[in-house]
């Protein structure tokens, strides 16, 4: 995965805090089903199997989780959802895809009782389409570029899994081995510290930075990996 920060190991699937990457719930993937048979609609089984447990909450995912029927099964568990759509999915309108004729910055958007398609120009030629049952209306921002509350909402929460991968590269454990269970059994232990690193902060507000490092000489990443 080249654009992802940690490009290169064994795939594992995580719902995290959008806020501080706290780790919810994760699952290692396991490649294909027995002989080989692919399994349908991954992405959807990935999204409802990690947010057990939840109630109330949003979820913020990526075009590979997104479908229509999501939507509907999160909100029998009070669950809203924000996420990008592919352009092959039967469930978007063609109006919703044409670009023809449409100007720069430009929105269309499309309803049902429950959800909300929004189809945005961000520049020429290039059409973003999101679906989302937490927004009802079609708000659009007062900035240059006109972007839908939809997309400005699902920009300042998806990034809390790329954020833990970073975190957890800069500080770890690890050590090289070819012993795929042991490279698991190193990941755990990564994520447990930097969850109760999230933990730790929100009891001791007050003991973060080098202006507290008096009352604090030992960091709490330090402390944790100790």
């Amino acid at each position: 995965m080249p654009n992802k920060p940690a490009k290169y190991g064994i795939k594992v699937w995580v719902a995290c805090d959008a806020k501080s990457s706290y780790a919810w719930n994760m699952q290692v993937y396991m490649g294909k089903l027995p002989r080989g048979i692919p399994e349908k609609d991954q992405g959807m089984r990935v999204v409802l199997d990690l947010t057990v447990g939840l109630r109330e909450h949003n979820v913020t995912c990526h075009n590979f989780f997104t479908f229509y029927e999501l939507d509907h099964q999160l909100l029998k568990r009070k669950m809203t959802m924000v996420g990008t759509v592919r352009k092959n999915k039967p469930e978007l309108p063609h109006a919703l895809l044409s670009i023809r004729g449409r100007a720069v910055f430009s929105s269309k958007f499309a309803f049902t009782p429950t959800t909300t398609l929004v189809s945005y120009l961000p520049k020429r030629n290039k059409n973003v389409s999101l679906l989302s049952t937490l927004h009802k209306t079609a708000e659009i921002s007062d900035r240059e570029d006109k972007k839908p509350d939809i997309i400005l909402d699902y920009n300042c929460n998806k990034g809390g899994v790329d954020n833990l991968d970073k975190v957890i590269g800069m500080y770890n454990c690890r050590r090289m081995t070819a012993l795929c269970p042991l490279v698991i059994f190193h990941n755990i232990i990564d994520v447990s510290s930097y969850n109760n690193f999230m933990i730790w902060q929100e009891i001791n507000p007050g003991c973060q930075g080098r202006k507290t490092r008096e009352a604090c000489p030992l960091s709490t990443w330090e402390r944790l990996l100790h």
